[in-house]
């Protein structure tokens, strides 16, 4: 199963998401997103998709801004504690979207996560409650990351 993975701000596009997503068996896609150009990260990632055509994008705070800004058809998508108020501020997503944030988030407060699914009509039960704070790299965050993506592919 191929992912787009896109990192979020400051983060390293070969960090531990990325490098764990392919040691649980995935083929992963990462380019590297400048911080101090949106537009320009949106282009790459974009360009990304477009090349490799994923079976799910993966975006993780920064990088579910971006994600909500490229065009990605049906092809589903699995946000990281979004950060979309602070990039995308009209965004809107579909019911093969699901989400995951840690309530314990200091960064991206999981009220806009909620928000999100309010705008876009959908139902709670898309946002997945887990993990222990922002990086989302503990065990069950990533847990719940394998299990996203999926779930998102069989769908």
């Amino acid at each position: 199963m191929k992912v787009l993975f896109l990192h979020g701000f400051g983060s390293d596009p070969n960090g531990i998401r990325p490098t764990t997503l392919r040691e649980h068996g995935f083929a992963v896609i990462h380019p590297a997103l400048p911080d101090d150009d949106y537009a320009e990260s949106v282009r790459i990632a974009q360009q990304a998709f477009d090349q490799s055509r994923p079976d799910v994008v993966v975006g993780s705070s920064r990088g579910g801004a971006v994600a909500l800004g490229i065009e990605t058809g049906q092809t589903p998508l699995v946000l990281i504690a979004p950060a979309w108020k602070h990039w995308e501020s009209d965004a809107t997503i579909d019911s093969t979207t699901q989400i995951l944030h840690s309530r314990h988030d200091d960064v991206v407060a999981i009220e806009d996560s909620q928000e999100l699914l309010r705008r876009s009509r959908l139902p709670i039960a898309q946002l997945v409650v887990v993990g222990e704070c922002h990086k989302m790299t503990d065990k069950a965050a990533f847990e719940a990351l394998f299990d996203a993506v999926e779930r998102a592919v069989e769908n």
